[in-house]
């Protein structure tokens, strides 16, 4: 399947699953509410990983953001596509996935009037290798301390994505691993 092929869940103001659409589609100036997930990966040191975002991204491009974002296959299970993603996005496998924040959802719109309009579970994850991030996906990355990291977003919200800025404070009232 090329990118251009994936599907993501649409879903109703409930959050209820009401059908599915072309990705390529879905992400206009008039997105409809759909599924997503997001994740946060940490080293064994406690570092997090922050990324920013290709230029060739259709949304929020060179923007810095969480480790990776994704959307599941209609029929996967979350977690299947949080791995999944992680190898696609930075060539990682994940150790101690685990669902930090359930109930995150958000809507934004970045300077070009592209729309994301999500019901986005946050996960937290471990990896143990080496990066190796697709370009067309992650055209820098860093790792941070996640406490300094969360004051610096604060501080110039401007500066990151809409739904890192609104995740970082959900996050923190969370046990990382």
């Amino acid at each position: 399947m090329t990118v251009s092929d994936e599907s993501v869940v649409l879903l109703d103001e409930q959050g209820a699953p009401i059908g599915t659409a072309l990705k390529a589609d879905v992400h206009t100036t008039d997105t409809p509410l759909h599924l997503a997930f997001s994740c946060h990966l940490s080293d064994r040191d406690g570092r997090l990983l922050v990324t920013r975002r290709a230029l060739g991204k259709r949304a929020w491009p060179g923007v810095w953001t969480n480790s990776f974002c994704g959307h599941p296959a209609p029929g996967e299970s979350m977690e299947d596509a949080v791995r999944r993603r992680g190898r696609f996005e930075l060539g990682v496998e994940l150790t101690d996935l685990q669902l930090a924040v359930p109930d995150f959802r958000y809507r934004a719109v970045d300077a070009s009037g592209i729309v994301e309009n999500e019901v986005c579970p946050v996960y937290r994850a471990v990896i143990d290798s080496e990066l190796a991030p697709d370009p067309t996906e992650v055209m820098e990355w860093m790792w941070v301390d996640e406490s300094d990291f969360a004051r610096t977003v604060a501080s110039a919200p401007f500066a990151f994505s809409p739904w890192l800025v609104l995740q970082l404070p959900a996050l923190a009232r969370t046990p990382a691993h």
